[in-house]
């Protein structure tokens, strides 16, 4: 298996916030925002394995700012750490008021998929190949976190 850059699985989507998204007092629901992440999240570890993939787990997520009905949601994703079977993709969240064209971070997360095959069982996935220090940075803390969880799930 030939091994990728993070950055040939990175994606954008971009969403417009409308009225069935929101919460009583006109923002985006948090709910939806982590849905439209999933998909942002898959979309890239599909791109890094060429694979389907269930997700494992949201490493934390923190609500920063909140998004407005009428802007744009901005879901950056791209695979930063790859095992065996396994990817971890860093997710980035902006909100675009669209009227004044002011970007803002929103959110930040770290989401976990596993490559599966069709049989829904896991299934090896390409090595990752960092290509900057900040990728290389991201790589190790993601892979410390990975093995850390393992090891707290397995005993």
């Amino acid at each position: 298996m030939k091994e990728k850059t993070p950055n040939e699985s990175e994606i954008t989507m971009s969403e417009l916030v409308l009225p069935n998204d929101t919460n009583l007092l006109g923002n985006l629901m948090g709910g939806r925002l982590m849905y439209w992440m999933d998909i942002a999240g898959a979309l890239a570890c599909t791109r890094h394995a060429n694979k389907m993939v269930a997700t494992v787990a949201m490493n934390g997520m923190v609500f920063n700012h909140s998004i407005r009905m009428g802007e744009m949601v901005l879901i950056n994703a791209k695979v930063i750490y790859a095992g065996t079977t396994s990817m971890v993709v860093s997710l980035k969240v902006y909100a675009e008021n669209m009227q004044t064209g002011n970007i803002v971070t929103t959110n930040q997360a770290r989401m976990t998929f596993v490559a599966v095959d069709e049989n829904g069982k896991p299934t090896p996935v390409p090595k990752l190949l960092p290509q900057t220090e900040e990728e290389w940075e991201d790589y190790k803390m993601a892979k410390e976190k990975t093995q850390s969880r393992k090891q707290n799930t397995d005993s």
